[in-house]
């Protein structure tokens, strides 16, 4: 150890030493001096832990100070320094570097390799901690240190070791709670990744089974128009065809009809026209659903008058023979029969397949228009989830804006306190002079009294005269109305009243009033209401005040806010005294200060 600090040293070694002298050195302190430079062969003190040359004139460190590969600490602080050599990355073991206090502009890029340099802990003079540092050599400790045995360092040494392995656990253990405080922050931000990207499916998956849906519905949508077109244009081929069979027949008909000269063939296409008849009138359900009233009742109109022709026809043939013609009627009766009631089956079986029609039509429009409306639900909830989205990013933009100017109001609202502090003196004295001036501009108590025992029509003539002003001097004379109406304008202004039109209308209205009161009894004021004109009397022994003269009063501030009240209540934690127990209990912050309210205190003077 060489201690050599505080002294005017301009060079660490002379001329005709050598610094191979002090190759076991482990600690130099050199502080405080005027050294301008160091030995070049620096780097000779391989054993060198501890170098501290603060506070001197080095413009520059030696290249060999690379080789001090036991170096711990080294303190270049408050010197002239302008650089600092590359080798300093060669320091294996270096632990505290100080290089503040001097005009170095950039660091070297080898001091990256320094893997046992820490910040963050406080610097201090190596000429407290120089024996703790030093390693245990055994009988060398015991020849080098000039202090007492060794048994004392070395137990300072391993305590200096056991605080330095604390050090570096808990340094561990920070750097376990960092990895896994990063480690959580990562898998929160994979889960929040992972809920964005099943939001953002979820949706995808929504809006591909509406389309899906939407697809599928206009699909069989199109598909049933065409089934229905088709089965339209079948029925109505099935129509002409039955109308073509019809009129065919009805051809064949009137054809049989011409042919039935003769009775036996009159009789045979009788009967073949009956069994033909049965035969269409067994057409299936399927053609006679889609006949239509108008041609069918036309037909079997054509067709009754054919036949009525016919009967006459037969008729006139069958006179010569009548056992055939009764047959033939009986005949023809029966058919008739038969055909009406064929029709009357018709007729039900169409109104039948109209209804079923109807109501065929009136169950797709209900399913239509359920589809509809199911479509138009999902579109609707598409449309609120995009409206609900889009209020989110409003309300997260007005959100932020508010924040912002929540920041500039608190600027502003420092800003008036600055001002208000740096104004307060000259506020405080403009409100104790404005309470001054209020305290001057109130009436006196006495005098309020006096008012209120004035005549109220007397008050009320002197507010519609705009004469308010004079109520004051009114009621300290005393005058009533009729004192007035004995008084002269002279009077009124030796009582004050300096305009003479208003002395005249005073009295006149006056005058007035007091005849009316004459005329109508019930509209003179009370007797109890009017107040004599006497010389002011000495308030009776009972009611004088009790208290101390004024002299001896304390003097008591009143409410800044009611400014009626005394001020009772005393707030923490400015402990300004400024307001009442009325008014203090909405108030916030001080009416004085600007400062919160944390507690409020009441104040009691003692008697």
């Amino acid at each position: 150890v060489l201690i050599v600090h505080t002294n005017h040293l301009t060079s660490l070694l002379p001329k005709s030493c050598s610094l191979l002298s002090l190759a076991t050195i482990k600690v130099l302190d050199l502080h405080d001096n005027q050294l301008t430079a160091l030995p070049d062969d620096l780097g000779q003190l391989t054993a060198l832990q501890v170098l501290n040359v603060e506070r001197n004139q080095l413009m520059q460190l030696p290249r060999s100070i690379g080789n001090l590969t036991q170096l711990q600490t080294l303190n270049v602080k408050d010197n002239k320094l302008k650089e600092l050599p590359d080798t300093l990355g060669e320091l294996r073991s270096l632990r505290t570097l100080n290089i503040s206090g001097n005009e170095i502009q950039r660091l070297p890029q080898m001091l990256a390799h320094v893997r046992t340099l820490e910040s963050g802990l406080e610097y201090y003079p190596p000429s407290q901690y120089l024996l703790p540092v030093l390693e245990q050599d055994g009988t060398e400790n015991s020849r080098d240190s000039p202090d007492g045995p060794t048994d004392r360092f070395s137990r300072e040494e391993l305590e200096w070791q056991n605080r330095f392995s604390d050090y570096e656990k808990r340094k561990e253990q920070k750097m376990l709670e960092k990895l896994e405080f990063e480690r959580r922050l990562e898998l929160g931000q994979r889960e929040h990744a992972q809920l964005l990207q099943q939001s953002s499916s979820q949706k995808d998956e929504i809006l591909q089974t509406v389309k899906e849906e939407q697809s599928r519905l206009e699909q069989g949508l199109s598909e049933r128009q065409r089934h229905l077109d088709a089965e339209r244009q079948r029925l109505q081929e099935q129509l002409k065809q039955t109308e073509q069979n019809i009129s065919s027949r009805i051809q064949k008909l009137l054809q049989e009809n011409q042919r039935q000269k003769k009775s036996s063939e009159i009789l045979k296409s009788l009967e073949n026209e009956r069994i033909r008849m049965e035969q269409l009138m067994s057409i299936t359900q399927e053609e006679t659903e889609n006949l239509r009233r108008r041609e069918v009742a036309s037909a079997m109109q054509q067709m009754l008058t054919e036949s009525c022709k016919n009967r006459l026809i037969q008729m006139a043939y069958e006179s010569q023979r009548q056992t055939l013609v009764q047959q033939a009627c009986s005949s023809m009766a029966e058919m008739d029969e038969r055909f009406q009631q064929i029709l009357s089956w018709q007729q039900m079986d169409q109104n039948k397949a109209i209804s079923q029609i109807l109501q065929e039509s009136a169950m797709q429009k209900a399913a239509f228009e359920a589809l509809q409306v199911k479509k138009d639900l999902m579109h609707r909830q598409i449309r609120s989830q995009e409206m609900i989205s889009e209020q989110r990013w409003a309300l997260s933009s007005l959100l932020q804006q508010l924040l912002k100017e929540k920041q500039q109001r608190e600027e502003e609202l420092r800003e008036i306190l600055t001002e208000l502090e740096a104004k307060s003196e000259t506020r405080q004295e403009n409100y104790w002079l404005i309470q001054y001036q209020r305290l001057l501009n109130q009436k006196p108590l006495s005098l309020k009294l006096q008012e209120e025992g004035m005549e109220r029509q007397l008050v009320a003539l002197l507010e519609e005269l705009s004469a308010e002003h004079y109520l004051p001097i009114f009621a300290h004379h005393r005058l009533s109305l009729d004192l007035l109406s004995q008084m002269s304008p002279g009077d009124l202004a030796k009582v004050g009243v300096s305009e003479a039109g208003l002395q005249h209308e005073i009295l006149r209205r006056v005058q007035e009033l007091l005849d009316a009161a004459r005329i109508q009894p019930e509209l003179k004021p009370p007797t109890g209401e009017v107040l004599t004109p006497t010389a002011p009397q000495e308030p009776p022994e009972s009611v004088r005040p009790s208290a101390p003269p004024a002299e001896l009063e304390v003097q008591v501030s009143e409410c800044v806010v009611c400014l009626e009240r005394e001020a009772q209540m005393i707030f923490l934690n400015c402990g300004h005294v400024c307001c009442c127990q009325q008014c203090c209990q909405p108030l916030r912050t001080c009416p004085l200060c600007r400062q919160d309210i944390a507690q409020r205190l009441r104040i009691y003077h003692s008697s």
